[in-house]
């Protein structure tokens, strides 16, 4: 077995900001497990952009975990690895669609417990 040389905990990720828990408002929309996003999700897509009418975070996050909600219920058993897509407004004009993943996984290292990370396609 290969020797561990370096890990980086969720717990290390939530506390530098590279992981924000989002389990509360997934609840809300009807999933069971806990729920994280990433920064980039968080920073391209809940986080309203300056000068953009008519959004918020809070609606925008509930448009994720709504839309990662009926992708779960979509998903084949067993599969671990989900793309979902859904349209947002980065701007005073159309929404245009982005695609997201959503991973399962162990909680951490030491935490076997199954939650759901939502991240770009680009940081899986």
């Amino acid at each position: 077995m290969d020797e561990i040389i370096y890990s980086y905990t969720r717990k290390q990720a939530i506390a530098d900001g590279f992981q924000i828990d989002v389990t509360e408002a997934a609840r809300e929309a009807g999933i069971r497990f806990p729920v994280f996003i990433t920064r980039g999700v968080f920073e391209n897509y809940v986080a309203v952009p300056p000068d953009v009418s008519g959004q918020d975070e809070a609606g925008r996050l509930w448009d994720i975990v709504w839309m990662l909600r009926f992708a779960i219920r979509k998903a084949a058993q067993g599969q671990n690895r989900l793309p979902f897509a859904l349209y947002i407004r980065n701007d005073n004009h159309r929404p245009k669609l982005v695609k997201l993943i959503a991973v399962c996984s162990a909680r951490d290292m030491d935490n076997t417990q199954q939650t759901i990370t939502v991240m770009l396609p680009d940081e899986d």
